[in-house]
């Protein structure tokens, strides 16, 4: 099974949801964790919520930093926010490929309460495309 380290800057929507995606739409080829570079300490219940109306297990995350993750052997890094992408991350063990997938901070999202849910819809999408047509 692979490996994947899933980094934003708070961890607390992007790289959650994408941990649950992964290690659910790509159970068995894939074991998925996220971790932040100044993680925020929590995770956005948007993102829960989110994921769970479209029956995604979030299973129990939460908002951690990449140091707890450093020197650990990873297949995969991604990158899912522009911000972690330009840091400069932790080292891992080993050989690992780097993929960014910049995807907008729904926890950025202003006005109604169905546009804050459009935003993170939004996201949560755009993952799940990308965990199942790009994550070799």
């Amino acid at each position: 099974m692979k490996k994947v380290l899933v980094l934003c800057t708070g961890n607390s929507c992007r790289s959650v949801m994408a941990e649950a995606l992964i290690n659910q739409l790509r159970q068995g080829e894939y074991q998925a964790v996220s971790a932040g570079s100044f993680p925020a300490g929590y995770v956005h219940p948007k993102s829960i919520e989110t994921l769970k109306r479209h029956g995604i297990d979030p299973g129990e995350p939460r908002s951690q930093s990449w140091d707890d993750f450093a020197g650990q052997h990873f297949d995969y890094v991604i990158t899912v926010c522009d911000a972690a992408a330009n840091e400069t991350c932790p080292v891992f063990q080993g050989q690992y490929q780097r993929l960014h997938w910049s995807t907008p901070d729904p926890a950025k999202a202003e006005g109604s309460e169905a546009d804050i849910e459009a935003a993170f819809d939004e996201a949560f999408f755009m993952l799940k495309t990308r965990i199942e047509q790009e994550l070799p």
